[in-house]
């Protein structure tokens, strides 16, 4: 396709989704976290709540962020962290914290117990998208008034969250698919195994809960970082390709704030 032979130099140029091109990973990890960090501090002197979408995938930018928070004593007493998605069992429950894959488990580590407790938000506040009842993240959401900032990467196959592609529905359809449990695509499974399992595609879940294409969409902004060579394609695709629910992250480029932070890796032509 002539979107493939679009070179790092010319990435950017005429895209339909704004792409921000740096150096290495941790460039795009540090925009991320900068991103967070600013949109709490104007909205804490503001007087306003902060209400983010967080992924578990890319990380980079929480140590980022929990350092410059311990170090700026950054209150988050008045934010919201709805997490994107969360892995299933074969019963249809969100994986124990336990268990190596679990998102949860990773935030409750990695971030939450990071953080000095007297800055942290109550528990009640970190929200992740639950099984039985998919609906009542998008009712909280809707309540706190939407994300100010919905943060993430993009799959192999387009999709943001684990909203999956699909070939049987409009953009907009797909669009305003809210959130629920799906089955994760072969495509999903064995670029996650790969980084994930060894490349142990069977030991991979075969179901998520994820939040939905409405909820990011609906979001003030959207911020993206890719970093892995296989994303070399993916952001040109999300961003010069058509509009489809084929590439769901395609997307994005109807809407008014979305950015993606690419690395030069990301950058370099595909082939």
């Amino acid at each position: 396709m002539e979107l493939y032979q679009i070179s790092a130099a010319g990435l950017g140029a005429g895209s339909r989704i704004p792409i921000v091109k740096l150096g290495d990973s941790g460039e795009v990890f540090y925009e991320l976290a900068l991103e967070m960090l600013h949109a709490i501090e104007s909205n804490n002197a503001a007087g306003r709540r902060t209400v983010f979408i967080c992924p578990v995938g890319p990380v980079g930018q929480y140590p980022v962020f929990v350092r410059l928070v311990n170090e700026r004593r950054l209150d988050l007493h008045d934010c919201w962290f709805f997490n994107m998605d969360e892995y299933l069992d074969e019963a249809g429950h969100c994986l124990p914290e336990s268990h190596p894959l679990s998102f949860r488990g990773f935030m409750a580590k990695n971030v939450y117990a990071r953080i000095d407790p007297a800055l942290l938000m109550r528990p009640e506040q970190r929200i992740f998208p639950d099984p039985a009842d998919p609906a009542a993240c998008d009712r909280r959401l809707e309540a706190l008034g939407g994300a100010d900032i919905a943060f993430g990467g993009i799959g192999i196959n387009g999709h943001l969250a684990f909203n999956e592609a699909r070939e049987d529905l409009t953009p907009e359809q797909f669009a305003a698919l809210g959130t629920r449990t799906l089955a994760l695509g072969p495509e999903t499974r064995t670029a996650n195994a790969i980084g994930d399992r060894g490349g142990a595609i069977d030991a991979m879940p075969t179901h998520a809960v994820t939040i939905g294409m409405k909820q990011i969409l609906a979001a003030k902004k959207v911020r993206l970082g890719v970093f892995r060579d296989w994303h070399r394609a993916v952001v040109r695709q999300a961003a010069y390709g058509p509009v489809t629910a084929h590439f769901p992250a395609s997307l994005l480029q109807n809407h008014p704030d979305a950015r993606i932070y690419a690395n030069a890796t990301a950058a370099a032509q595909p082939f």
